[in-house]
């Protein structure tokens, strides 16, 4: 894991960020900080690259649009609340056309009871009361009909614009927690599912973490540039889908660095999983068939914890970090497991690798 490729710590760039926006005259929006904290931090390089491009005097339009486009959970309390509205008043309109073919049911209900007891004597009836009544009958009838009719398109128009309106709620929601270059899930999704990990620690010891990292990635950004790069890394991807159990969690977590949750394996069986996956990558030709230029070799380094090793989200996470850089320290394309009591050893060379990297 290249040093200057890895997703910096937030103290590390909190100073560039803010001279950058006073110096671009950016609004100190709270949704202004996270786009800039992204776009300087690199966990997308497209994103990096299209803010950039915005030039040195954005406006807050071409922030939001940016924002849509990469962040979008930056708009999130307005696409719920306008989605909200949407299906309060569909429901409410829906109601309206529900009382007002009540009320006409009843009406027509009290047209039936006249008739009926009209027509109860038999000595009263003639023929042009009949006839009369036969027309206010048939009249009612083809109304009521017609009116029940109306509601019934107006309930199903409601009905499919509530529709409508959940989809794009659920496609929000999915935008909100995937990664827009391999449409994996996002650092975002990824943090929410560790905090669940740890919600019942009955069930945190039928867990695991594995971080998976490109080996020289820069070298690969720096020789072939970085639209390669992003090939790279969305081949990666597809990848880590088609080699693992639909019930695994992958992300990208930023950059080149991915992560996956595992439940239900134990250490050997996650270990025998982490290998498989480093295999295949490493046994994959990354060659553009156009003009044969060949990008490898692609290689990953990785690093597992178990949960039941580690105290909470955030142990768990620096325990297989700190094994990523173990395997990265002895020589990259390799899986190292934390091992309880080994905390020690593993910082030491998290450190070391720090030192050659830098």
């Amino acid at each position: 894991m290249n040093q200057t490729a890895r997703r910096p710590a937030p103290g590390d760039i909190a100073t560039r960020i803010a001279i950058s926006m006073r110096r671009l005259n950016i609004p100190g929006l709270p949704r202004n900080y996270e786009l800039v904290y992204e776009a300087f931090a690199g966990s997308d390089p497209a994103l990096t690259r299209a803010f950039v491009a915005l030039g040195t005097s954005p406006t807050q339009a071409d922030l939001d649009a940016l924002g849509r486009q990469f962040l979008v959970h930056h708009h999130g309390q307005g696409i719920v609340a306008d989605a909200q509205e949407t299906i309060s008043r569909n429901i409410e309109e829906c109601l309206q056309l529900l009382r007002r073919e009540q009320s006409k049911l009843e009406n027509y209900g009290r047209t039936l009871g006249r008739a009926n007891a009209e027509m109860v004597d038999p000595e009263s009836l003639r023929v042009d009361i009949i006839r009369n009544f036969i027309t206010i009958l048939t009249t009612a009838t083809d109304s009521t009909i017609s009116d029940s009719r109306t509601v019934i398109n107006g309930m199903v128009g409601h009905a499919s614009e509530i529709t409508r309106v959940r989809n794009e709620l659920d496609e929000y929601k999915r935008m909100a927690h995937t990664d827009v270059m391999t449409q994996l899930s996002n650092r975002r999704a990824f943090d929410d599912m560790m905090a669940q990990i740890y919600s019942d620690q009955k069930s945190a010891m039928y867990f695991a973490l594995v971080i998976a990292d490109i080996d020289k990635f820069k070298r690969i950004n720096d020789t072939f540039g970085h639209p390669v790069g992003d090939k790279v890394i969305k081949l990666i991807g597809s990848l880590f889908r088609a080699a693992l159990r639909k019930d695994v969690f992958i992300a990208r977590t930023g950059g080149e660095e991915f992560g996956f949750i595992l439940a239900g394996t134990t250490a050997a069986e996650t270990m025998s999983i982490a290998n498989r996956i480093r295999t295949t990558v490493e046994q994959t030709p990354f060659v553009n068939q156009r003009t044969g230029t060949d990008y490898g070799p692609v290689t990953l380094s990785m690093g597992v914890c178990m949960a039941a090793d580690a105290e909470n989200e955030s142990d768990l996470y620096r325990k297989a970090d700190a094994a990523l850089y173990a395997s990265k320290n002895a020589g990259r394309n390799r899986v190292t497991m934390h091992m309880p009591g080994a905390d020690g050893e593993l910082s030491e060379a998290r450190a070391m690798y720090r030192k050659i990297s830098a």
